[in-house]
């Protein structure tokens, strides 16, 4: 059985998606910038219950071409995780734009030169419904136009990354599938106590450091149900050449109300209770029709996820709850 590829291995989703993968009995490879995450990458793999023997970690940057055509060489299967995610938006947004764009060209010239089956690719909701549109409903077939005014760098470069990959498959792909999952706002459990965006914004909630909560609508996702997802979108020979959008099922949520659910169902009463000023923006309606019908893709409640996401930054004694609740 071949190796399968992870890049990002070291991430928040690479680390769920690994330690499923190494579940399931797949032997993985995983790529890091540095082999100095090595150690924190099988730790985070045994916490998520998965025996690190049949992993691989090898040192890839998405900023140069060292390493990759190593990294893809006898894996049919190739899950491109890797992304930089900021937790605030840099002033150039070509420091956003150009490694997402050209690290995502990077992997996928390397897989096809492999001759790769498929790869299934991490892209976010950002490249779909961050363009302003009469009802705010949201489907694959739409797209963020990366022109959109004020639109900020990073929805830009996920949206510029993955137009360029789809243009890149067409042209160049040869036998070599793409299949891309959307993402909305990850949440779940980590695994890894190097605290991504997402989960970062929940610590702050948690731990008082956010005291007004930010006038968002979002959809979120459990980080587990992304990466079931990458496996099924990695399974089905009709998912090729698609788009799958991640959301759980139900009204988008905004920060307040996440803070709602932290304080109610954990006593986190440090949580924001109020919302910064300004007018209330449209709440989207994201479908997950697609990964529900085709590939019986079922998502956890929103609820469930934002819960456990607190209780695993306390099981990592990054939020001491004891302290919190009175």
């Amino acid at each position: 059985m071949s190796r399968v590829l992870v890049t990002g291995g070291s991430g928040y989703v690479g680390t769920h998606l690994i330690a499923a993968l190494l579940r399931a009995g797949r032997p993985v490879r995983a790529t890091v910038r540095s082999t100095a995450r090595e150690a924190d990458l099988r730790a985070a793999v045994r916490r998520g219950r998965a025996d690190d023997a049949g992993l691989e970690v090898v040192a890839a940057d998405l900023a140069a071409d060292d390493g990759w055509p190593a990294a893809v060489a006898g894996c049919a299967e190739v899950h491109h995780v890797a992304s930089p995610i900021p937790v605030s938006q840099p002033e150039d947004p070509d420091e956003l734009i150009v490694p997402a764009r050209e690290g995502t060209l990077r992997v996928l010239r390397a897989a096809c030169d492999a001759g790769v089956r498929r790869v299934v690719l991490t892209s976010s909701f950002a490249a779909v419904g961050y363009t302003p549109k009469p009802g705010a409903e949201f489907t694959e077939d739409d797209w963020t136009d990366p022109d959109t005014p004020g639109l900020a760098p990073y929805p830009r470069s996920k949206t510029i990354a993955e137009r360029a990959a789809w243009d890149l498959m067409r042209r160049d792909g040869g036998d070599t599938e793409l299949v891309v999952v959307n993402p909305t706002f990850i949440l779940g459990p980590t695994l890894t106590t190097d605290l991504r965006s997402s989960t970062q914004l929940i610590k702050a909630m948690l731990d008082g450091t956010m005291s007004v909560a930010p006038r968002r609508r979002f959809g979120v996702v459990d980080v587990r149900d992304v990466v079931d997802l990458h496996l099924r979108a990695m399974a089905a020979p009709e998912a090729a050449g698609k788009r799958f959008l991640a959301v759980a099922d139900g009204p988008a949520l905004s920060f307040l109300e996440v803070a709602g659910i932290l304080r109610r169902r954990l006593g986190a009463s440090r949580v924001p209770t109020t919302e910064a000023p300004g007018d209330d923006p449209p709440r989207p309606v994201i479908h997950n029709d697609r990964a529900r019908k085709e590939l019986r893709w079922r998502p956890r409640l929103a609820e469930t996820t934002i819960v456990q996401t607190a209780e695993s930054l306390r099981d990592l004694g990054v939020w001491k709850q004891h302290e919190d609740v009175h």
